[in-house]
């Protein structure tokens, strides 16, 4: 792909002159399109070659576009706050809301082509950041974000100019740094690996456009006429095009008509002396457990699903007494909010994820799309058929970051339902609780349960399984889910321990 970009391309200052303020103005008015249109975001990449002039192309857009409007963000080395969740996470909390263009200084690559060549990782671990990145850029794409990705070439001796002069001028000497040339020294590495890396990940929906750095003017009016024509391209789109039908292959009923959630036995119960004696051994071994040196590693991701009334509530204030309050948050899901339906779907679940050694609990969940949504008819097929692999993703970046977690779907059987709901009417407290949503829900059993089953045959995995509990006595219900918890933490932990830890 750098071959092309080494045609040395240029474009006089006159022609520059000529050009800039018809661009300007094109830009700002289809920048003020999209903010109006608020159906679409659109994200610039801006990576490649240090000394290529992506600092200079970053201010120049801020410069001839309407900075409000516009989200920049530059990546360096991460926090330590960063360091604590999956990597992808500190990109999940940047990007913008429809309507908005979000310039990305730095970017998801920068890690994984770094690594590779100073060889801090393997041809294996590259190859699957190439294939997460792709599927990523493939759920932004679908999701309404239109990705924009732009890579700045320079010779291997154009960059030594570059680098030259910048070091000897003192105004901009402070940006030439020991760690730019001892990225230079390995350049020709670079160039293999990234050429490599863009060729594996310039896909039909986030194709990567190469600029030639070294002539300022043709860089500056190549960048800006190219973001120009995808935001035209893009608004005329929503403008004209029919709502589009997505074909997804079809979820057949089981020819037995028999589902996973059909073969619980929800007769399971606890006396009350029994649970009062585990449940208080339990939180405190959870409590103990939490104050392990070692459990300083990991964070704990719990989701809770099930059918209204099942006891969700119940067993997550149960858990949480285990902890210290400052350890764990609770994130109670519901419709979501104008400022999440602004953002790709799984945005507000990043959000919360939690730092080394604390917990979050999400009261439902992401898994939302492939049950209310579904069942409700919220979204299109095709946007909850692609769900199951987006959130399989997800779980997938959240347990090689060293996170624990568990997902419990709590199953009660129908003629419960109807006491539990028949309870909360009669009882003034809980009377809160019960709404005519939860009555006309009720009425859609069976495709909840048709759905909840497909949840989870399709996402139930190795390192992230469904924990399946019968809450038809409450009290059981409870001790499953802390048994659950306790036994999952304790085997992490006894990992650590095998591998050499405390």
């Amino acid at each position: 792909m750098f071959e092309t970009a080494e045609l040395g391309h240029r474009l006089s200052k006159e022609e520059y002159r000529r050009i800039e303020p018809e661009l300007r103005a094109d830009l700002l008015e289809a920048q003020f399109r999209l903010a109006e249109d608020k159906r679409s975001s659109l994200v610039l990449l801006i990576s490649g070659v240090r000394g290529a002039g992506k600092g200079e192309t970053v201010n120049l857009l801020n410069a001839w576009m309407d900075p409000r409007h516009i989200l920049t963000h530059a990546f360096d080395t991460p926090s330590d706050e960063e360091l604590e969740r999956p990597p992808m996470w500190r990109y999940w909390r940047k990007l913008p809301p429809k309507g908005r263009i979000g310039i990305l200084f730095g970017s998801w690559y920068t890690a994984p082509i770094i690594d590779r060549v100073f060889k801090r990782s393997g041809a294996v671990d590259l190859l699957r950041a190439i294939e997460e990145t792709n599927a990523f850029e493939k759920m932004l794409s679908e999701e309404g974000v239109q990705v924009l990705k732009f890579w700045f070439h320079l010779g291997k001796e154009p960059q030594r100019k570059r680098l030259k002069a910048l070091e000897s001028d003192p105004a901009t000497r402070w940006r030439v740094t020991e760690r730019d040339w001892d990225f230079f020294k390995q350049y020709d590495r670079f160039y293999r690996i990234s050429e490599d890396v863009l060729r594996a990940t310039s896909t039909g929906w986030a194709p990567w456009i190469v600029v030639e750095g070294e002539n300022p003017e043709y860089r500056s009016i190549m960048v800006g006429k190219t973001l120009l024509e995808a935001m035209r391209k893009r608004l005329d789109v929503v403008d004209s095009a029919a709502p589009r039908t997505e074909a997804a292959p079809p979820i057949l009923r089981p020819v037995d008509d028999l589902y996973i959630l059909d073969r619980m036995d929800l007769a399971a119960a606890v006396a009350k002396a029994d649970y009062e004696k585990r449940m208080g051994k339990l939180q405190a071994e959870l409590a103990m457990l939490t104050r392990d040196p070692r459990f300083a590693g990991h964070n704990v991701v719990c989701v809770f699903e099930g059918m209204d009334a099942a006891g969700k509530g119940g067993a997550i204030r149960r858990l949480t007494a285990s902890l210290d309050a400052r350890l764990y948050e609770t994130i109670p899901v519901a419709a979501p909010t104008d400022e999440e339906r602004a953002q790709p779907y799984l945005w507000r679940f990043w959000r919360h994820l939690p730092r080394k050694g604390r917990f979050t609990i999400y009261d439902r969940s992401w898994y939302g799309r492939v049950l209310v949504e579904r069942v409700e008819g919220f979204c299109s097929e095709a946007a909850w058929m692609r769900a199951y692999s987006e959130i399989n993703q997800f779980e997938d970046q959240l347990t090689r970051h060293g996170a624990i977690v568990l997902k419990f779907w709590l199953q009660i059987s129908k003629e419960e339902q109807l006491k539990r709901f028949q309870l909360r009417e009669q009882t003034r407290f809980k009377q809160f609780k019960i709404t005519q949503e939860d009555w006309r829900n009720r009425e859609k059993w069976d495709g909840y349960q048709a759905a909840a089953s497909d949840m989870i045959e399709r996402t139930s995995t190795r390192d992230a399984p469904w924990v399946l509990v019968a809450a038809n006595d409450k009290y059981h219900a409870r001790l499953k889910v802390l048994e659950s918890v306790v036994a999952a933490v304790k085997a992490r932990l006894a990992e650590d321990k095998g591998a050499g830890g405390a």
